[in-house]
C-alpha cells in the first residue's frame, strides 16, 4: 500500500529528474541547433565555391572575341554563369547584370554573400594578372533553410526521445528509491498497533538500510525494557501473593476465636490485608495492556465507593487532628464508575494531601451526566509548576518517591478518565471518569 508521503516523494524524484533532463537537453540541443545551421550554409557554400572554381577552369581569354563557353555543370539546384568586366552576363545561367558580389569579385577577391534570397559565390577570373571575368555559383536559401528545419526536426525528437526515457528511469528509480521507506513505513505502522516483534527489512540502499538498523535497535531496547518492566511487576506481583495469602489466613484464624480486645484490631488488620490484596491485583492487571479497561463486574456506585474511602481514611486523618469531609452531593444512585482504579486514584490523592497538605481535607463528587468529578482538595497550596507534578520521580519539597501522582495519573487513563490539578490555593485535584448507568433502575 502506498501512502500519500510515498506517492509526493516518487513525484519529487520525477520531477527533479525531469529538471535535470530539461536543462541537460536546453543546454546541449540549443548549441547543436545553431551548430547544424552554420554547417549546413557552410556546407552549401563550399559547394558553389568549389562549382564555381570548376567553371572559372574551363573560361578562355579569347571569350571576350566571341569564342564560345563551356562551363561545368552548375550545382544541384543552383545556377552557374559567366560575366564579363562590365557586368554582363555572357554564358550559364543568372541575373542578365551583375549584381553586388559580382561587382565585387572583379576587384579580384572571391566574394561570398547573399543576393535577391540566392546564396551567391562569385569567383574572379583572371588572365596577365588582369581579371577578365567573374563565374557566379548560387542557389536559393530557401533549400538550406529547409534542410535546416529537417535536421531540427530529427534534433527535437531525439531530445523528446531522451526526456521520455528519463522519465521512464526517473520513475523506476523512485520505485527503487520509495519500495524501502514504504516497507518501514508499514513496519512503523505495525509497531504502533502493538507488534513489538515487527523488524524492517534490509534494502540495496545504504542510508536507508542505516535508519532501518537504528530503528530495529532502537525497538529491539524498548522491548526489552518493556519485557523487564512488565516481568518485574508480575513477579512482584506474584510473589506478593502468597505472604498477603498467608496473612489474610491467619487474620481470619485469629478472629474465630473469641477475643473482644484484639476483634477490632484484627478486623481492621484483615480489611487492610484485603485492600491490599485488591490493590496487587489491580497493578498486575493494569501491567497487561490488552487487560486494561474495566468490565461492568468491577464497577460500584459512585455513593458507596466514596462511603468506602472514607471509611478507610477518616481514622488516620484523625490520628493527625486532621478532618475528612466527603459529599455526594445530588450524584444519582444508578451511576457506576470503576470501582478498584478510582479507589486507588482517590487514595493516593488523599495519601498526598495527608502528607504535604494542611487543615480540612474534602472530597466533593460532581455529575457531569456523561462522567463524574471527583475534587480532593485541601487547604494547603501547591508551589512550582503544575505540569510536572505529573512527572514520574518529581518531588517538588525533596521528600517521597515522586511516583504517586504519576501512577495516579496511569490508573485514571487507564479507565478513560483524566487526573489535572484544577488550582493551586486551595490545592485541589479534579479526577474526571466516566460512567455506567444502572439500566434496571433507569428504566424503573
Amino acid at each position: 500500500m502506498v501512502g500519500p508521503h510515498d506517492e509526493g516523494m516518487r513525484q519529487r524524484v520525477v520531477r527533479v529528474a525531469l529538471t535535470a533532463a530539461l536543462v541537460a537537453v536546453v543546454l546541449l540541443a540549443v548549441p547543436s541547433a545553431l551548430a547544424i545551421r552554420s554547417s549546413l550554409y557552410a556546407g552549401q557554400r563550399d559547394t558553389l565555391e568549389r562549382a564555381a572554381l570548376a567553371g572559372a577552369v574551363h573560361v578562355s581569354p579569347d571569350y571576350a572575341t566571341g569564342d564560345p563557353v563551356e562551363l561545368s555543370q552548375p550545382p544541384v539546384g543552383g545556377r552557374l554563369g559567366l560575366y564579363d568586366p562590365t557586368g554582363r552576363l555572357r554564358a550559364g545561367d543568372g541575373p542578365r547584370t551583375g549584381d553586388a558580389p559580382i561587382h565585387r569579385a572583379l576587384g579580384g577577391e572571391l566574394i561570398r554573400g547573399r543576393s535577391g534570397g540566392d546564396i551567391v559565390v562569385a569567383v574572379p577570373v583572371s588572365h596577365a594578372e588582369q581579371v577578365i571575368g567573374v563565374v557566379r555559383a548560387s542557389s536559393p536559401s530557401d533549400t538550406v533553410q529547409d534542410r535546416i528545419l529537417v535536421a531540427w526536426a530529427v534534433l527535437l525528437g531525439v531530445a523528446a526521445s531522451a526526456v521520455a526515457v528519463s522519465v521512464l528511469v526517473a520513475r523506476r528509480q523512485a520505485r527503487v528509491l520509495a519500495a524501502p521507506l514504504e516497507d518501514l513505513s508499514q513496519h512503523c505502522r505495525a509497531v504502533t498497533e502493538g507488534d513489538l516483534t515487527a523488524r524492517a527489512a534490509p534494502s540495496s540502499i545504504a542510508e536507508i538500510d542505516q535508519v532501518a538498523n537504528t530503528h530495529n535497535e532502537m525497538l529491539h531496547t524498548l522491548s526489552e525494557l518493556l519485557r523487564h518492566e512488565r516481568d518485574f511487576t508480575s513477579n512482584v506481583s506474584h510473589q506478593l501473593r502468597t505472604p498477603i495469602a498467608g496473612l489474610q489466613l491467619a487474620l481470619e484464624e485469629g478472629l474465630r476465636h473469641d477475643d473482644t480486645r484484639l476483634r477490632p484490631a484484627m478486623t481492621e488488620a484483615l480489611a487492610t490485608t484485603l485492600r491490599l490484596h485488591h490493590t496487587v491485583e489491580e497493578l498486575l492487571r493494569l501491567s497487561r495492556p490488552r487487560d486494561r479497561a474495566p468490565t461492568s463486574a468491577g464497577t460500584m456506585p459512585a455513593a458507596a465507593l466514596v462511603r468506602e474511602v472514607r471509611e478507610r481514611w477518616h481514622g488516620l486523618f484523625a490520628l493527625d487532628g486532621r478532618r475528612l469531609e466527603c459529599d455526594v452531593g445530588e450524584v444519582p444512585s444508578d451511576v457506576r464508575v470503576a470501582g478498584r482504579p478510582v479507589t486507588e486514584v482517590l487514595g493516593i490523592l488523599l495519601d498526598n494531601a495527608r502528607v504535604h497538605g494542611q487543615g480540612t481535607v474534602e472530597v466533593m463528587v460532581r455529575d457531569l451526566e456523561d462522567a463524574l468529578a471527583f475534587d480532593v482538595s485541601d487547604e494547603g497550596r501547591i508551589e512550582g509548576e503544575a505540569s510536572r507534578l505529573f512527572d514520574r520521580g518529581h518531588t517538588e519539597s525533596g521528600s517521597g518517591t515522586g511516583i504517586g501522582l504519576a501512577l495516579a495519573r496511569d490508573l485514571a487513563a487507564a479507565v478513560g478518565g483524566r487526573l489535572s490539578l484544577t488550582s493551586n490555593v486551595p490545592a485541589t485535584f479534579t479526577l474526571l471518569v466516566p460512567v455506567r448507568r444502572d439500566d434496571n433502575q433507569r428504566g424503573a
